[in-house]
């Protein structure tokens, strides 16, 4: 691992990134009536079911990256959550006018995320 002596870098930036993650899936749960809404607007196939199964993954997953518990589940759980969710329900390219720079940003956002995630995931697979 590339970081100061005592790993606090890595650490830090892991709580945060896990942390953020999973309580943006706090808010999921909180409105979970709006969450299934917006995935049964985005085409996602049983949104009753994936929208809450997506978000207790990212909640899991962003605890675990954040407490470094089962790396390797949590980084591939937020990973995949992030690859999945990044394509199909931000695809500004296929968005209304008026939706496309909200979903734009959506998008860079989770792509940044995504980035993040799979540094965490190399991490967790190195064991360094």
């Amino acid at each position: 691992m590339t970081d100061d002596n005592d790993g606090t870098t890595f650490r830090l930036g892991r709580l945060v990134f896990g942390l953020g993650m999973a309580l943006q899936a706090s808010e999921d749960f909180r409105d979970m009536d709006d969450t299934v809404e917006y995935a049964e607007s985005a085409g996602v196939p049983l949104p009753d079911l994936l929208a809450p199964l997506a978000s207790g993954m990212m909640f899991v997953g962003g605890l675990g990256v954040a407490f470094w518990r089962l790396p390797r589940l949590a980084t591939g759980a937020v990973a995949s959550f992030l690859a999945v969710v990044t394509l199909t329900m931000h695809d500004f390219w296929n968005a209304d006018p008026e939706d496309r720079d909200g979903e734009r940003l959506a998008f860079f956002g989770n792509m940044a995320m995504f980035g993040a995630a799979l540094a965490f995931l190399r991490e967790a697979w190195s064991g360094d």
